[in-house]
């Protein structure tokens, strides 16, 4: 169990898909997704291991949830800077995403 004050610095928000492009020099298959999260935040580069499930062109314009206070990883070629989340289930990563179209930005608590 982590202390309550752990999980409140862990910064957690809604952003919309960009661009998705495959991170050709990742070990795994892999995308690379531009994604805003608004004016306060803006748009931010992730690396994530969901060709599985997910095909480029039908990621645009949606909306995932993601951690965007992590320190950045290198994956392959690309600096990864949120984390974008989702499930590991038996069919391959499943995204978190919202249920209504929701304001870039909003956080998830």
């Amino acid at each position: 169990m982590i202390e309550l004050s752990y999980f409140e610095k862990i910064e957690i928000r809604a952003g919309t898909v960009l661009e998705v492009k495959e991170n050709k020099k990742s070990r795994n298959p892999a995308y690379v997704l531009k994604i805003d999260f608004g004016k306060d935040i803006g748009v931010k580069n992730s690396s994530a291991q969901i060709t599985k499930l997910y095909k480029p062109e039908d990621l645009i314009g949606t909306q995932v949830i993601c951690c965007v206070n992590l320190t950045p990883l290198h994956i392959g070629s690309v600096t990864s800077e949120v984390r974008i989340l989702g499930t590991d289930s038996e069919q391959g990563v499943v995204l978190l995403r919202p249920s209504e179209k929701i304001k870039d930005g909003d956080k998830v608590f």
